[in-house]
């Protein structure tokens, strides 16, 4: 099993993984075009794409999911509210290529295993993803307010996660943002700050190599050696020591990472 953060952030997320059967999109946040450019860039083909995996409904999620889907022929999963809060946001998208992915349920595709899981955040039923071939798992999780006990035993125990970073605390209380989204951002349905990320990654990661991939993280109120010099703090506080066991990588706005074995 393989994957690659395609694009990562308000501007727009994406998600591919595959094995030697399959291929799947997490999310499609960014237009038509772009997302063909950034399959390009991994030398991968949008029409190999078993189905797009959507997360909730917010636009840097499924900004092309429509256009995509239509053109490709690309079977579409989310759970019904979701579904019913994308219509009208997404484009008519064919019968024949909905499908409905109930939350903490599991699909099977081959020798692929995915299970969803919901999350806390201000979308009207938000859901990630895990994805298990043989022994090995990742995790996607990346836009909640909290990591709470049961999405922790979700996620517990993989060998890759993509693994929300959204801000620096500091950085986004003096910041340019009104009083509103700051206070959004920063409540139980917004986003996880970095120290927050970094101790629930200290209660579900193995002694086992391990690969985080530090995502969504905020343009104005974070930066990436902000986010990985906090996240490895943080779990140095908790005993972790990054390099031995845990690497830390970042992802990129609007730029793919390598694609990688999980």
């Amino acid at each position: 099993m393989r994957f690659s953060v395609l694009a990562s952030g308000s501007s727009g997320n994406a998600i591919y993984v595959e094995n030697d059967e399959h291929a799947f999109l997490v999310d499609a946040g960014l237009s038509g075009k772009k997302m063909e450019q950034l399959f390009a860039k991994i030398d991968r083909d949008m029409k190999k794409l078993s189905g797009i995996l959507v997360t909730h409904e917010h636009s840097d999620h499924i900004k092309g999911l429509g256009v995509v889907a239509r053109k490709y022929k690309i079977p579409v999963f989310a759970n019904e509210k979701t579904w019913g809060a994308m219509d009208g946001l997404v484009g008519n998208i064919p019968t024949e290529l909905r499908f409905q992915f109930d939350m903490e349920t599991v699909k099977s595709f081959g020798g692929i295993d995915i299970q969803s899981f919901a999350v806390s955040h201000d979308a009207v039923d938000p859901m990630f993803y895990t994805f298990h071939e043989g022994d090995r798992k990742l995790v996607v999780i990346t836009d909640t307010g909290y990591v709470s006990d049961r999405m922790k035993g979700y996620i517990r125990g993989a060998d890759s996660y993509v693994f929300e970073s959204n801000h620096d605390v500091g950085m986004l209380q003096m910041g340019r943002y009104p009083w509103s989204i700051k206070r959004r951002i920063l409540s139980d349905v917004g986003h996880v700050c970095n120290e927050d990320a970094a101790v629930a990654m200290s209660e579900v990661v193995f002694e086992k190599p391990t690969q985080i991939y530090l995502s969504h993280l905020s343009k104005d109120n974070n930066m990436k050696d902000l986010a990985r010099m906090s996240v490895t703090q943080t779990l140095q506080s908790c005993g972790i020591v990054t390099g031995e066991f845990v690497h830390l990588h970042d992802t990129n706005a609007e730029e793919p990472t390598p694609l990688v074995t999980v």
